[in-house]
């Protein structure tokens, strides 16, 4: 199936099931009227009509002088939602009013949106927080940015067609939820003085219902896979203050699901109810076309009293009493945990269980189940942290994987060895970070890694659902990249070095954790938004295909080039392209073989506009086959006698004379 064919087909799901879901606006639109078997042609008019099906049954809306903008794109107007938002009218000009862009001054850009729910409180995501903001012992703070503490804002305007503001002053984060609990936090507001707008009301239970509205500061997000659809529904206007209809679909313990159009930059939106004119979430994170997801408004709410009564405060202090704090998703019910080590407990359920357990002899430890483990594709997203002993088990790369008499060693840096990030291993000095089927090797100055090494079982492979990125909690979270350089344009996306897919492996409990294992931020490097194209994407895949079949084992070796002048962007040195390196055994030969490869974004990250160029570099995305030793010369990394298995090797004497670049994976040379 083609790109368009599987973008019309997910298109037409989408619009099956908003029209399945809500009759007077399927009243208003035609069913499908093409079959995805016919020529591109009539597939690419299917995905014109359909893309204005789409913005009629979920439009954008442009917000001005503090009022929704009853105007709909030309084509597209809708009478049911015409209809719908004036009967709202008067509650939304009051809620539109205490919705505002989050910044960070000193920070690039917007983070995401916030809004008041106390005259002084502006509610948000974590993951927007934690751009400028953190836990500090026992309270909060903001961040630092190397030349004092950050300072945050919320904007109340930044509305389509003016340069008006009301910027109010973040006086203070109040609360930030732990990377396992409900995506929130609070902010003080710092009022000077100005009477802010009235705060939007919590709904007590949120409910199924066609008739709701995201208000947030939508984005131009890479991430989403159809860019004309996009361009349409948002007129090539982002970053503005927008209101999105749509519906809730789904209500579950912590967290609701719907189906209003977001983007990037929604993070933190309101969803209210158009009838009740309560909100009933806070956006957190969505997939396009597929499914969004909020943070429960009387989950909010609750959260909010309990760090009004001080109760947080006193799961903070738990290491003082001995305790223990665990936190489960419930089922509509009360549930009591049972806690090891005796003691007093007492359960709350309000959706969460906190159960406290006092007076136990054993050592505190926090234990926290995960919380509304929802699918996401949010590069923001962040899991809570294990510990180092979590670790032990991990073996990481094997050597002698291909065979005992085809030992491939792990590479050695050689030029930088001085750079190379060291950190106690049970007790004992260490410099390789082990995971399950890969290892990482850091480089301390970087923060990121000199390279990954993988071992990859083809026949034993197995899909694993995408979890939330992880911090290593063996070395200091100050030599990992989280954020600083990370999200939308013009910022980079976090790019694997080992694929998620490839440590996989294994039975069901190994393959899971060899997925999840990959998502930390030390197997990342700083990519270009749309940089992985399809041969790059394909190598793993294409050199298993020539291993021996009864094995289909390869090693795989991938990581950046870095130099003193690579350049420096949102506060991170910028790799300028990156190298991987296969061995395998060929089915033809029945000898080791291995063979290199770069990747270049160099040409684009010296380009400051090119965010805005649509990735049009001739060069980006263009992998090529290199000598092995090219690779060496270049990295300083050392790959044993790997370089004399290279059928690139002896060829010709100049390192750049046997580059050739690869148009289809066909043209790569394994003899």
């Amino acid at each position: 199936m083609s790109t368009s064919s599987a973008q019309l087909e997910k298109l037409r799901r989408f619009i099956g099931a908003v029209r399945g879901g809500d009759s007077e606006l399927a009243e208003e639109t035609p069913e499908a009227g093409y079959e995805l078997a016919q020529s591109e042609e009539t597939i690419q008019r299917g995905l014109d009509d359909e893309s204005i099906i789409m913005r009629t049954l979920r439009p954008v809306l442009a917000i001005k002088g503090g009022t929704c903008e009853l105007a709909f794109v030309e084509k597209v107007d809708s009478e049911v939602w015409k209809d719908r938002l004036a009967k709202a009218k008067v509650m939304l000009d009051a809620r539109i009013s205490a919705i505002g862009r989050i910044e960070a001054r000193g920070y690039p850009g917007y983070i995401g949106t916030g809004w008041l729910i106390e005259d002084d409180v502006v509610v948000t995501n974590r993951h927007v927080a934690e751009a400028f903001a953190m836990r500090n012992g026992q309270g909060f703070t903001f961040r630092s940015n190397g030349s004092g503490p950050m300072t945050g804002a919320i904007d109340f305007l930044q509305e389509i067609g003016s340069t008006a503001t009301s910027e109010y002053t973040l006086a203070r984060p109040l609360y930030i939820s732990e990377s396992s609990g409900p995506d929130l936090a609070f902010f003080q507001v710092d009022q000077t003085g100005a009477q802010l707008a009235t705060p939007i009301p919590l709904a007590d239970s949120p409910a199924v219902t066609e008739n709701v509205a995201t208000i947030g500061y939508p984005a131009a997000d890479s991430r989403i896979p159809d860019y004309d659809l996009m361009q349409r529904i948002y007129q090539d206007t982002y970053n503005k203050k927008r209101l999105a209809p749509g519906a809730v679909t789904r209500v579950d313990a912590v967290t609701i699901q719907h189906n209003c159009t977001t983007l990037g930059g929604n993070s933190g939106s309101a969803v209210i109810d158009l009838d009740r004119g309560e909100a009933v979430g806070l956006h957190f994170s969505g997939t396009f076309m597929t499914a969004n997801y909020a943070v429960r408004s009387d989950v909010v709410k609750k959260i909010l009293a309990d760090f009004r009564n001080g109760r947080l405060r006193r799961a903070d202090v738990r290491s003082r009493t001995g305790g223990r704090v665990e936190l489960q998703q419930v089922r509509g019910r009360a549930q009591r945990v049972a806690a090891n080590g005796g003691g007093t407990s007492t359960s709350v359920t309000i959706p969460l269980t906190i159960t406290v357990t006092l007076g136990s002899a054993e050592a505190p430890k926090l234990r926290v189940a995960p919380i509304a483990a929802a699918p996401s594709a949010v590069e923001d997203d962040i899991a809570h942290e294990a510990v180092a002993a979590d670790y032990a088990d991990r073996t990481g790369y094997q050597a002698d994987f291909l065979g005992r008499k085809l030992v491939v060693e792990l590479p050695t840096v050689a030029r930088d060895a001085d750079d190379v990030l060291r950190y106690q291993n049970n007790g004992k000095p260490d410099t390789v970070l082990r995971y399950e089927h890969y290892s990482v090797v850091m480089s301390e100055s970087r923060r990121m890694c000199f390279f990954s090494a993988c071992n990859i079982d083809g026949s034993k492979s197995r899909k694993s659902k995408r979890v939330a990125w992880k911090w290593d909690p063996r070395i200091p979270k100050t030599q990992q990249i989280m954020k600083e350089c990370y999200g939308d344009p013009p910022k980079f996306s976090r790019g694997h070095m080992t694929r998620r897919e490839d440590p996989g492996w294994g039975d069901a409990v190994t393959a899971r954790r060899g997925n999840e294992d990959s998502m930390h931020v030390t197997n990342t490097t700083p990519q270009i938004q749309a940089f992985n194209s399809p041969i790059w994407l394909g190598l793993e895949d294409y050199a298993l295909g020539h291993a021996v079949e009864d094995e289909m084992k390869i090693c795989v070796f991938t990581g950046p080039y870095l130099d003193p002048g690579d350049p420096v962007m949102h506060g991170v040195q910028i790799p300028p392209a990156f190298w991987k390196i296969i061995a395998f055994v060929h089915d033809e030969t029945g000898k080791l073989c291995a063979t290199g490869y770069e990747m270049n974004q160099e040409s684009t990250i010296h380009d400051q506009e090119f965010v805005f160029a649509n990735y049009t570099s001739p060069q980006l995305g263009i992998a090529t086959q290199v000598p092995i030793t090219a690779i060496e010369l270049r990295s300083g990394i050392n790959f044993g006698n790997l370089a004399d298995v290279d059928p690139l090797a002896g060829g010709n004497e100049s390192v750049d004379g046997a580059r050739s670049r690869l148009l289809t994976l066909e043209q790569i040379r394994f003899l």
